[in-house]
């Protein structure tokens, strides 16, 4: 199976790439997690596998790597400003901040220790009141102002806001379909104006929401999102998971024909812009199986992670190829 392919959508168009980071030849990278770059573009890798974290050049050279022994399981990872990262374990219920070449400079949450919920599984349904962190915590933003929120998603249905330093200032969100309520709080995003997003993903939506927490509006248009990206025009790309795999037991697509995993991008009012994927041909490159994360560099092309072997929960082997990492360059249209 071909590992590039050009794709186009609006005005939108890409080179995809499947086979993009070369990997060290003796590593098993079951899945990738999530991904970001840092200001001089080089690539975070957020992977389940003995080296957790992987770095590469733009150009996909493998450079060095860290973290061996700390996480329970990768889930999600920001870089700020400044170059620092901060990665979620959901399974461990923590959430650390680094140096770019992995000096830990502090930890957040007890690994291994969940806060009470009432949840007794990784299934979002078993959950039976809000708590404080962390309950299987999922992603993290950084603000302009370099507080920080954490999506606390798969045990809870929160979102904490912390000050820079990480000291906790408040938290908001309850179990629930309503305005401000969260089934799977999975990805979260800050705009310019500091405006906070939210993929409440089994909801099917994005939320948004001042910085104090107060509900503002949301985009219901949107497949499962896992993970969103605002660039520097306010255009929001959001990976959305879609109805043809990682679907919860006892739960059903809405119609027949729904959508498999994609991207979308749209504008910041909410208008649909471009949409790539859908699901046909999931390995292919520029298609997707489980998209999971999805990161914008400085010359406007992204990353995007995907975790099909944990989507597919063992109900099926996962064979052959399929990619767990994709770059998609910007070409000129």
């Amino acid at each position: 199976m071909t590992t590039q392919q050009i794709v186009t959508s609006g005005n939108y168009r890409y080179q995809a790439d499947s086979n993009w980071a070369q990997w060290p030849a003796n590593w098993d990278v079951l899945e990738v997690a999530s991904v970001a770059t840092d200001s001089k573009d080089r690539v975070f890798v957020f992977n389940r596998s003995d080296h957790p974290v992987a770095v590469f050049d733009r150009d996909g050279t493998f450079l060095f790597s860290w973290g061996e022994g700390l996480f329970t399981r990768a889930h999600g990872i920001w870089i700020d400003s400044e170059d620092m990262v901060f990665c979620t374990d959901d399974l461990g219920h923590t959430v650390r901040k680094f140096t770019p070449e992995g000096k830990l400079l502090f930890t957040l949450g007890t690994d291994g220790k969940p806060s009470d919920t009432g949840a007794t599984s990784i299934d979002y349904r078993t959950i039976k009141y809000a708590g404080p962190p962390f309950h299987f915590p999922t992603n993290l933003a950084v603000a302009p102002t370099g507080e920080f929120y954490v999506a606390d998603g798969y045990g809870n249905a929160r979102v904490h806001k912390f000050t820079p330093d990480g000291e906790l200032l408040f938290s908001w969100g309850q179990p629930g379909a309503g305005p401000g309520q969260f089934h799977v709080p999975h990805g979260i995003a800050v705009d310019r104006e500091g405006i906070v997003y939210v993929a409440d993903r089994e909801n099917s939506r994005l939320q948004m929401f001042s910085p104090e927490g107060t509900f503002l509006s949301e985009w219901k248009e949107i497949a499962r999102p896992c993970d969103l990206e605002i660039d520097q025009d306010g255009n929001v790309y959001v990976a959305e998971l879609g109805y043809r795999t990682g679907m919860w037991p006892g739960t059903q697509a809405p119609t027949p024909d729904a959508t498999g995993g994609r991207l979308s991008i749209f504008n910041p009012q909410g208008k649909l812009l471009a949409r790539f994927g859908g699901g046909e041909t999931p390995c292919a490159a520029g298609d997707f199986f489980a998209p999971h994360a999805i990161w914008l560099d400085s010359h406007g092309d992204f990353y995007f992670a995907e975790v099909i072997r944990s989507a597919c929960r063992n109900v099926r082997p996962v064979t052959g190829d399929y990619h767990t990492l994709q770059k998609f360059v910007r070409l000129s249209t």
